[in-house]
């Protein structure tokens, strides 16, 4: 699970979720009542109606929610659909029910009036976040390398927790530490002079022509083996720092944290580290 692959949109579900289960506690009916006349039945909320919760307000709420986890949670299927196609299914049946609903009520209260507002900014999240750029990018962008430090007099260099000991980056200047997640050493993650030997057994450009380098993506893309398999074997996630080996074509082979090596083929407005 990483959080870090949310995108702005998926920030715009999560607040219309917010709103729409507050709206679920207010009146649905605008009616003043006389105060010589019992009128209980106009003050109720969502919660007093039984179609109106599952239908319009949880039927919302549990479509962002869906939608979140097939974020945080990529590749999780119901019956052969993806839990996101699903989410997007619940925002927009929550915002047709409501639509007629108060079109429905003559003198709509508070709760149906916020809670129109409410699923319509979540059905137009849920469809709009995967079309729009501005919406997909992400909500916590990248953590940024960690500055070199002088250390103190005396002191030798590569002390302390998260040091990469010494090795640099791809067009790093002496002095400066790997980005965070590169220390030496670190089990499935090749340092880049090991990993621009073995380059030239993937096949791709020579060590001598490309020079391994740390990046990470603006949005989770996908990662496909090198066999050429149309099904990818990972997804690279906004946030985290990955070790591109290799050039292939338009594309670069790229390792994750566990060691597993696959083709990027989307390069694009990649952050190099």
């Amino acid at each position: 699970m990483n959080i870090r692959s949310l995108s702005r949109g998926d920030g715009v579900v999560i607040g219309a979720a917010v709103v729409l289960f507050i709206a679920s506690f207010l009146d649905l009916s605008g009616y003043e009542c006389p105060s010589d006349v019992d009128c209980s039945g106009y003050s109720a909320n969502a919660w007093d109606s039984l179609s109106a919760l599952m239908g319009i307000y949880l039927a919302g709420i549990i479509g962002a929610a869906l939608l979140i986890v097939s974020r945080v949670m990529p590749g999780r299927k119901v019956v052969g659909f993806e839990l996101g196609q699903f989410g997007a299914a619940f925002t927009v049946y929550a915002l047709w029910t409501m639509f007629w609903t108060i079109i429905d009520a003559g003198d709509a209260g508070a709760g149906l009036i916020l809670g129109l507002l409410a699923t319509l900014v979540l059905a137009g999240g849920a469809v709009a976040t995967p079309l729009v750029p501005a919406l997909k990018a992400p909500m916590l962008g990248a953590p940024r390398p960690p500055q070199a430090v002088q250390p103190p007099y005396g002191q030798q260099p590569g002390q302390g927790y998260g040091y990469p000991g010494g090795q640099q980056t791809f067009g790093a200047q002496p002095g400066q530490q790997q980005p965070y997640g590169a220390q030496q050493g670190q089990p499935g993650q090749p340092q880049p002079q090991a990993a621009a030997q073995q380059a030239p057994q993937g096949g791709g450009a020579p060590a001598g022509d490309f020079t391994p380098f740390w990046f990470a993506v603006p949005v989770a893309r996908p990662l496909y083996g090198e066999d050429g398999a149309p099904n990818p074997i990972a997804e690279l996630a906004p946030g985290t720092w990955y070790l591109a080996v290799e050039q292939r074509g338009p594309g670069l082979i790229a390792q994750t944290q566990d060691g597993r090596r696959g083709v990027l083929q989307d390069t694009s407005g990649i952050q190099r580290g």
